[in-house]
């Protein structure tokens, strides 16, 4: 498989090693509009270095496209990509609202093409095997669920950036860039969300959007949940997902399972503790392999015509779930997703 890397910034690395760790997977081509950090990357991981869009699409033999570029570009992206008939595999989101996530899941049935996002938490172990937990009935109904998304980030990580923490090109603050991951990985453990109500404040950092928020979701198995999000949590913690059902509770902590609660299965063998993790402080991705893991599974629904574990479709909750607490904290009333 030849990857091309649109972006050439922090996250752009993590994809070009998660690439590079899968036998058989070269870099072909790296984009980026700042063309001396592109050349910089290509004599780093390979490939040729372009400063243009449409050439770099252009380059050939070229399979799969991985977008890395601000979140606010990517379905104007991802859609040329497809355009040339190439594979995409997004980080997330797929975009900054659901108009244009749907006119990218449009364009990828027209072409023929997958489209997969790095929404890389639905293949770490111990968050699949919660997954297994509630789909096989262990954890009983669905009851409650919680997402805490403390984390922090200096007022440099948004002053040196032309983009985070606009909405025009983030779409968002500490909700759609930082805790997105947390709310798909909520609405994919417990179903569809039928409403929510959220209040935002930027209350920190001096951005556009929101560096805090929380908010309240109505699942339509009739469960409730709550998100916190916030950017300006000092030092920053680890994430934090607790779920309840008739049956028991199951506690996440920094990607661990923490607590496994189960009527009639015994005391919990608690996870030992460990320091937050980077990303609870920073933007940087040390650890590439759950991006690598998104990789090998989009490579494979490639391989096998399947459906990689987060298509376009499967993106498209999250955003729509953000879309509906942006109105609420507007509205003052809970608003459908």
């Amino acid at each position: 498989m030849k990857v091309g890397i649109l972006g050439a910034g922090n996250i752009s690395d993590t994809h070009a090693r998660a690439a590079l760790g899968i036998p058989g997977v070269e870099i072909a081509a790296v984009c980026g509009t700042n063309r001396e950090k592109a050349e910089r990357m290509a004599a780093k991981y390979g490939g040729t270095a372009y400063d243009d869009l449409d050439r770099f699409l252009s380059h050939r033999p070229l399979d799969i496209v991985a977008i890395g570029t601000p979140s606010g570009v990517h379905a104007d992206q991802a859609n040329a990509a497809i355009g040339k008939g190439l594979h995409v595999l997004a980080e997330k989101p797929l975009d900054v609202t659901t108009a244009k996530v749907d006119s990218v899941i449009a364009a990828a049935v027209r072409a023929g093409v997958k489209v997969g996002v790095f929404f890389q938490d639905r293949l770490k172990p111990d968050i699949a095997a919660m997954k297994q937990m509630i789909v096989s009935g262990k954890l009983g109904k669905p009851i409650f669920i919680a997402g805490h998304v403390r984390w922090y980030r200096p007022p440099e990580y948004y002053a040196t950036s032309k983009w985070r923490g606009s909405w025009a090109l983030d779409g968002g603050g500490a909700l759609m860039n930082q805790a997105i991951h947390t709310v798909d990985v909520l609405q994919w453990l417990f179903g569809p969300v039928a409403r929510v109500a959220g209040r935002t404040g930027t209350l920190l950092h001096t951005i556009k959007t929101e560096d805090t928020a929380g908010a309240v979701l109505e699942f339509e198995n009739g469960a409730l949940g709550i998100i916190e999000a916030t950017t300006s949590s000092y030092p920053g913690y680890a994430r934090r997902i607790d779920v309840s059902g008739s049956e028991g509770t199951l506690i996440l902590d920094s990607d661990k399972l923490a607590a496994v609660d189960l009527r009639g299965a015994g005391p919990s063998k608690a996870a030992a503790t460990e320091p937050p993790p980077e990303n609870a402080a920073s933007a940087t991705v040390s650890d590439s392999v759950p991006h690598q893991r998104i990789f090998e599974d989009f490579i494979q629904a490639i391989r096998t015509n399947g459906t990689p574990v987060c298509d376009a479709r499967e993106a498209r909750p999250s955003v729509a779930i953000i879309e509906a607490i942006y109105r609420s904290a507007k509205s003052g009333v809970f608003e459908k997703p």
